[in-house]
């Protein structure tokens, strides 16, 4: 009788616990929501046959949930991967730490500045070639975040 009751009461405490984990994994999980909220690209002469892109902005978080670290980068889509003479590229390496700005706090409903160098590259062969102007397909993206626990 007494094996017969403890089989009972530890069946009911296992449906309990097993129950209780339902409900625990079910909760919502929350979600960051960041958007860049501004941002702007200006060419920099680099050296006397080399030029770079850096950018600047806002980045917001719009959501429910304080973030940390963020990484914000730059990417250009019309930029080559080769260097040649007069035309923008890109590096296929990973990002240097001065191409990537990482933002330690930032709380839900705030804003933040950031700014990196070297979205894309020119090189000029004699000096006299100079970029016209920025090139298509440059954007800040958000690399990575964390939701503050």
């Amino acid at each position: 009788m007494r094996t017969r009751l403890q089989y009972v009461g530890f069946s009911v405490l296992s449906i309990l616990v097993g129950g209780l984990c339902l409900l625990g994994c079910t909760k919502e999980e929350k979600q960051a929501s960041l958007e860049i909220v501004d941002s702007e690209f200006s060419i920099r002469k680099d050296s006397d046959l080399s030029y770079v892109i850096d950018a600047s902005g806002t980045i917001a978080n719009t959501g429910d949930v304080d973030v940390k670290n963020v990484e914000v980068t730059g990417r250009c889509e019309s930029c080559g991967d080769q260097i040649i003479n007069a035309t923008w590229f890109v590096s296929d390496v990973d990002k240097m730490p001065n191409q990537i700005d990482v933002i330690n706090y930032l709380a839900a409903g705030a804003e933040e500045e950031f700014e990196f160098e070297e979205v894309a590259f020119y090189s000029a062969q004699t000096g006299s070639e100079v970029p016209e102007g920025l090139p298509d397909g440059l954007k800040v993206v958000i690399k990575s975040h964390e939701i503050v626990e």
